[in-house]
């Protein structure tokens, strides 16, 4: 077998005596099916050509695939992490898979960022723990909807991503969908079908702060892009509320100040999260220092066709699209959206 690096190099080699010749194009990911071809091409021919032709948008994944080959669910590692997440998940709400992301891809999307940091949508309001800031007189004043906290964030909306963004790729990815919905042991699930914030960038820039809130989305993944010399700590309490079942009071003690509940996670650059988003209250503790926290945020839904309300869109991401009125509806799991 000889090995050719250029067209130049193969031709020189092909003399011109041979009776016929067998072509065999391959992208680089051989397996049974190309032994096949080229088995069948020796019989067939007196030489056989085999090209591999590695197309950079299929195969410049950002994870790491040796590490973790969620491409096949079937693997013993894949297995085994599966096993450990949907535990992690089913007891805590949350689980944490380290260096997920290759450093050469982290490195991408850092800079993918920062080239569009005068994109973000930087704003700072107070909020309550179900992300309005209208304040509802009609309750009593110490409900939960009624204490607001400081909110000082800002988000590169998924719309504004380049169609090569590696963040975009990963997003899109089946490989990636599969292997989330069997860590939380549900299926099926789909991407969020809300085009600003279904895989948006979330800074926090310093002094910036995320009050304790829920999710809109049932499942949200958190990647560790960039972390911040000081603060910007992600903290939870897991399922403290339920389908049907609020629990304001125990999301009342939590904003009062007790901490009997809450948890800490401290995330290294790289770092996947896996969290259920909806269903516990959670919050970034403020970012000290002169550097920001980059986070990536890709969101998964029960309801493909669930999206942001008006309001939440309006305050978070900057803008309101038709999508967002057309499909405005109080949400079927009875809780507040």
């Amino acid at each position: 077998m000889l090995i050719f690096h250029s067209a130049e190099e193969l031709q020189k080699n092909l003399s011109s005596t041979f009776l016929s010749l067998g072509l065999v194009p391959t992208m680089g990911a051989l397996h049974l099916g190309h032994l096949s071809l080229i088995e069948k091409a020796i019989k067939e021919n007196t030489k056989v050509v085999i090209s591999i032709y590695v197309n950079p948008t299929q195969f410049n994944r950002p994870l790491d695939l040796e590490k973790y080959p969620i491409h096949d669910l079937n693997s013993p590692i894949i297995k085994r992490l599966i096993e450990k997440c949907k535990k992690e998940l089913d007891e805590d709400s949350c689980s944490t898979i380290p260096n997920f992301i290759l450093p050469k891809s982290l490195k991408t999307m850092n800079l993918e960022l920062e080239k569009q940091l005068d994109e973000v949508y930087m704003s700072k309001e107070k909020i309550n723990a179900y992300l309005y800031a209208k304040d509802d007189t009609s309750l009593p004043k110490k409900h939960p909807k009624r204490n607001f906290m400081e909110r000082y964030n800002g988000y590169l909306n998924s719309d504004c991503f380049q169609k090569n963004s590696e963040m975009k790729y990963l997003y899109e990815t089946e490989e990636l969908l599969n292997f989330v919905s069997a860590c939380l042991g549900v299926s099926p699930i789909y991407r969020w079908a809300d085009p600003l914030a279904c895989h948006a960038y979330n800074v926090m820039k310093p002094e910036g702060i995320l009050p304790w809130h829920f999710d809109s989305c049932e499942f949200t993944l958190s990647l560790m892009i960039q972390k911040p010399e000081n603060g910007g700590i992600f903290e939870y309490c897991p399922n403290i509320r339920e389908p049907e079942n609020e629990n304001f009071e125990e999301v009342k003690k939590v904003l009062s100040g007790d901490r009997t509940r809450v948890k800490q996670l401290k995330l290294e650059p790289g770092d996947l999260q896996i969290f259920k988003g909806r269903f516990t209250l959670h919050r970034v503790t403020k970012v000290e220092g002169k550097k920001s926290r980059y986070m990536c945020i890709p969101a998964y839904v029960l309801d493909p066709w669930r999206v942001n309300t008006p309001e939440h869109s309006k305050a978070i991401y900057g803008k309101v699209l038709p999508i967002h009125i057309e499909r405005n509806q109080a949400r079927s799991d009875g809780l507040t959206d």
